[in-house]
């Protein structure tokens, strides 16, 4: 839906469509959490985390399913 822009929102405005950064749980309440933390944290943060686990910024759309 994101990457064909079929939701409207923050991703569809900003053109966002690549998958840089994911992170498995076992619960879901965890990753929950983690993506509270996540988005509050600063720009340079959230881009020195994707350099140290994805430094080609590739796609890892794929990866996941």
């Amino acid at each position: 839906e994101h990457k064909n822009k079929l939701v409207p929102g923050f991703t569809e405005q900003h053109n966002v469509d690549r998958l840089v950064h994911a992170a498995e749980f076992s619960c879901v309440l965890d990753a929950i959490q983690r993506e509270k933390c996540l988005k509050k944290w600063n720009r340079k943060w959230k881009l020195r985390l994707i350099e140290e686990n994805n430094s080609e910024w590739n796609d890892l759309y794929e990866n996941c399913l």
